[in-house]
Formats: structure tokens, C-alpha cells, sequence
């Protein structure tokens, strides 16, 4: 009985594609056919119940169960016929039964009752911004930022579907730029895919997400089109408290681009802990699932490990003040992030013998060799057969470390981001003054630790 059911609903399913494929002459003809299917339908799931002979008497359960099956692909179908007859209409122009037939598994669908939140086609701009391309930690606090947003207003955020690629932090060799090429040409060139880095179906377990680049965005911009003044507002200054209001949460898309500030600006509380709905670590965890897969392989290969974070390079900069003396904005960050002060500040944390990775933008070959003096050391470089087939550029490469270091039993960052975090230099992440470099060790801070 179960074989004869499914060819039923497959023979139902059928008619119902060929009734879309072909074209009619007026409303009342697909009504007619749709209505004529229905009818074709019932009656194979009539004959498929009750065709075959019974050698026992089924339980009234059973009889229940297939009853509610029936009655619900029959208002299935009649809904797929409705829409298409035009009385009515999804927001992707899909009819119900598409919406979960055709629907692929670990896929998060979107359902008639969500609304938009969009704040631009790429990380901070329009704006100011656009010209420039920061860091992949800046973009990411701008991302955080506007995903806490969506979360906030229950909205589902539409993401750029391609991340600028700062060429500073990167020697992939993907940033073959001319000088005569155009801003936009540019970027291009010296992007990625989004989803290259991150897993847009893991984030939408948290927050729905959608890719400006997808079929969805497209149709859901056409109907903000029609729906006129309950469509689409671009908004300016306005908070996300205000946001909740009537006035904005009817409609379709709420805009952003209005802006011209960089996207974390509009995060201005992250100082406040308690305002902030997603951890610096929500990000991180949800790099793509390759990236996440090829951390798993080195953290087993690693096995038991501690880690350090080793930033220099971009931090390191320096400039001349009118008197010609050279200040940095981090003044002790060149000391601390050298091999010796290094040992000095990891040794009571992390015994001899332990395998040590290392995560830095340092360049410089065996900068940190003297460590394997006390420690084994250990770099992605390690792991090339690993890495090599999926890393196109430094920031995928980066988030593979990140999940590495995460993973380990102590990890010391570079700078501070929470309280309870070890890190190598107490400078602060941010610091306006340009101070003067100190490379000598503080010998009343020591002896006081």
C-alpha cells in the first residue's frame, strides 16, 4: 500500500510541474486543469488506500494517519493551485508544494513573514569607507555589528555576498592589480566570496542570513517595488530602539546605506558587555566548513598544544613627530612580541617540552626560533598537505589559525579583548597617542608580578 501511495503523490506532483510548464489562455483554464488534478490526485490516493485487499483489519490509528496525509497534500494542492491562478503569490514565486519538495536538506528556508535588513553590498560602505579596506578584524566587528542588529529587530539580515581583501594582509598572490584599473575593478580583484569564509547556513541557525547575490534578495526587491510606501525605507540616525516602532517594523526592507560611517560605528556601546547580543567568538566559530574541517585535522595532528598570537607587522608602523623622534601607537608592542620577552611572559603558564603553535604576521624567517629552546614549535606551514588545497588567501589562512588557537589547552593573544584573556602586551587594542617605542624591560612591574 505504502508503494502505490507514493506513486499517487508522485503522479500528483507530476501533473501539478506539467500544469506549471505549459501556457493557457486565461485564468479560468488553469483553474479548471488545477481543479482537474486535484480530483485525478484524490482518486489515485483513493485507489492506492484502497485497491489492495486487506488481510487485517487496520487499527483505527493507521486509518487516521493515512486520512491526515490525504487531507493535507489535497490542501497542498489546492493552495498550488490558488497561486496559480494569481490570486495569489509567494514572495520567491514558488508554489507550496516547490517550497518543500524542492527544498534542500541542512538548508534554512525563509517563510512569507520575514522582513529585510540591509546595510549596504559591502563591509562599510557606501560611505567614506568604500575607498579604503580594512583588516579582517575591523570587517568583522562591522559584520557583528549589523548581524546583532538583525538579531535585535528579528529581521533577516542581507550580507554582502563578497569580503574586500586588504592587501597588507595578504601575499596569496591573488591581488594582481594595475594601477589603471577603477575603484571597482579593484575590489574585485582583491575580494572573496563570502561564503568562502564563513558558513551562511551556521550563521542562519542563529540569525537568518541571506547573500545579496541570490535569487531570494532579487524577488524580495521586486515586491518592496510594489508594495510602494510599505516597501522599503532608507534610514539615517535612526537607533535600533527606534527601529521597533510600528512606523518601521511593517516593512519589507529597512536600508541602511543611508550612512556614511563605517558599520561598527552604529555598534557605539561594544564598551557596555551587557549590550552586546553576539561574543567576538560567534564569527570565528562559523568560518566555512572546509576551513573548520581543516582545523579539526591540525588540532588532531597537534594533539595536546598551547598557542600564541603573535601580531606585528601593520601594528608596528611608525611615524616621525615635528621634532623628527619616532613614535608608534603601541610602545611596547615591538618588545613584547619579540622571542625573549616572549618566553618571559608564557614560561609560568606553560611548561617545557609543550608543543607551542604559533599564529603571526611576523615575516621575518626563524624570527622565532629561539623558542624551540624551551618548547615545540609548531606553524600552519606545518600542515601545507592540509591547507595548500583549500587556502586561496591570508584570511581564509588566518581563520584556520584562529580555530587552531582556540582549540588549545593555553592561549596567550596579542592584545586584550576580554578580561579573563592572557595576552603578551599590555598595551591597549586601541590607542590614539603615537608615544615614543620602549624596548627596555619595566624592572618595577616585573619584580611587582
Amino acid at each position: 500500500m505504502i508503494n502505490r501511495f507514493a506513486q499517487a503523490l508522485l503522479c500528483g506532483k507530476l501533473y501539478v510541474s506539467r500544469a506549471r510548464e505549459q501556457s493557457f489562455n486565461g485564468r479560468q483554464t488553469r483553474k479548471v486543469l488545477s481543479e482537474n488534478n486535484l480530483l485525478f490526485t484524490l482518486e489515485h490516493l483513493k485507489m492506492a488506500t484502497m485497491s489492495k485487499p486487506q488481510r487485517t483489519k487496520p487499527t483505527s490509528r493507521s486509518q487516521r494517519l493515512v486520512l491526515l496525509c490525504i487531507v493535507i497534500f489535497a490542501c497542498l494542492l489546492l493552495l498550488s493551485s490558488v497561486i496559480s491562478t494569481g490570486k495569489m503569490s509567494l514572495p520567491y514565486q514558488q508554489t507550496v508544494i516547490d517550497y518543500f519538495v524542492r527544498s534542500p536538506r541542512g538548508k534554512r528556508e525563509h517563510t512569507l513573514s520575514e522582513k529585510y535588513l540591509y546595510w549596504g553590498n559591502r563591509i562599510d560602505c557606501p560611505g567614506k569607507n568604500c575607498e579604503a579596506c580594512a583588516g579582517l578584524g575591523h570587517q568583522e566587528s562591522s559584520l557583528r555589528c549589523a548581524l546583532e542588529e538583525a538579531m535585535f529587530l528579528n529581521r533577516t539580515f542581507v550580507m554582502p555576498s563578497g569580503m574586500c581583501i586588504n592587501p597588507i594582509h595578504n601575499k596569496k598572490g591573488i591581488l594582481n592589480r594595475s594601477e589603471n584599473k577603477t575603484t571597482e575593478e579593484g575590489w574585485v580583484g582583491s575580494s572573496c566570496a563570502m561564503d568562502s569564509l564563513y558558513d551562511i547556513d551556521l550563521i542562519s541557525e542563529k540569525i537568518p542570513v541571506i547573500l545579496d547575490d541570490s535569487k531570494t534578495w532579487h524577488v524580495v526587491l521586486s515586491t518592496s517595488m510594489k508594495l510602494e510606501e510599505r516597501g522599503i525605507a532608507h534610514v539615517y540616525g535612526v537607533s535600533r530602539q527606534r527601529l521597533t516602532e510600528s512606523h518601521y517594523s511593517d516593512l519589507l526592507i529597512i536600508n541602511r546605506t543611508a550612512s556614511p560611517l563605517a558599520w561598527f560605528v552604529e555598534c557605539k556601546d561594544r564598551g557596555n558587555r551587557s549590550a552586546v547580543l553576539l561574543p567576538y567568538s560567534f564569527l570565528p566559530n562559523m568560518a566555512a566548513e572546509n576551513l573548520r574541517n581543516a582545523a579539526e585535522k591540525i588540532k588532531a595532528e597537534l594533539g595536546d598544544y598551547d598557542a600564541i598570537h603573535v601580531r606585528r607587522g601593520d601594528k608596528l608602523k611608525t611615524r616621525k613627530d615635528r621634532f623628527g623622534v619616532e613614535r608608534i601607537q603601541f610602545p611596547h608592542l615591538d618588545r613584547d612580541t619579540r622571542p625573549e620577552f616572549i618566553l618571559h611572559r608564557i614560561e609560568k603558564l606553560i611548561p617545557p617540552g609543550r608543543t607551542l603553535f604559533i599564529g603571526s604576521n611576523e615575516r621575518t624567517p626563524g624570527f622565532f626560533s629561539p623558542l624551540a629552546v624551551r618548547y615545540k614549535l609548531a606553524y600552519s606551514s606545518n600542515f601545507s598537505e592540509i591547507l595548500d588545497p583549500i587556502i586561496k588567501n591570508n584570511y581564509q589562512l588566518f581563520m584556520v589559525e584562529r580555530l587552531v588557537m582556540m582549540g588549545a589547552r593555553t592561549f596567550f593573544k596579542t592584545f586584550k579583548e576580554y578580561e579573563t584573556d592572557l595576552t603578551l602586551t599590555d598595551d591597549p587594542k586601541k590607542n590614539r597617542n603615537w608615544e615614543i617605542p620602549v624596548y627596555t624591560m619595566d624592572e618595577r612591574k616585573e619584580a611587582a608580578s
